[in-house]
């Protein structure tokens, strides 16, 4: 299954793709893509048609969008949830099922504790992924939550299929 990880940012988007069959994850690309444009409107739109290449180029099956955290400014999660929207948005008209999980849940699956730091994520997600050439912090943390979607996804797979 090819899967997509976004880390949403009004800024930078960071994506990453990976494949993963049965234990095993391969990877694929990642890169950032950019916001452009003078107003929120055009920012937006920039980031929608940059991520829609992303999933024309690579053909993902799944993907998975970092929850946003709420920070004491208003305006700035505001603004941070409608580039979120942006990356819920892509892959749902493609026709994707999108995973969402904390920021919390996607360190504690890839380094093993939930307040691992940027630096630790980069690494870890370099040994779980041989021959990752990952782009930026942001690349790296949109890898790490493709990594969360395959393990819990198979998870849930297997929850569905047992009834439990």
């Amino acid at each position: 299954m090819r899967i997509l990880g976004i880390d949403p940012g009004l800024r930078n988007m960071g994506w990453g793709i990976i494949d993963s069959a049965g234990s095993r994850l391969s990877f694929v690309a990642n890169g950032v893509v950019h916001s452009e444009g003078a107003d929120l409107a055009d920012r937006l739109c920039s980031l929608h048609r940059q991520l829609t290449e992303v999933l024309r180029e690579h053909a993902p099956q799944t993907a998975a969008v970092e929850q946003t955290f709420v920070n004491k400014d208003g305006a700035s999660t505001l603004k941070l949830g409608q580039a979120r929207g942006i990356a819920l948005l892509v892959p749902a008209q493609f026709g994707l099922s999108v995973g969402e999980y904390a920021p919390n849940k996607v360190k504690k699956t890839v380094v093993g504790v939930g307040h691992a730091s940027k630096e630790q994520i980069k690494h870890m997600v370099k040994m779980q992924l041989p021959g990752a050439d990952v782009k930026s912090a942001d690349a790296a943390d949109a890898l790490a939550i493709a990594i969360c979607h395959a393990h819990h996804h198979k998870y849930d797979q297997l929850l569905l299929k047992t009834g439990s």
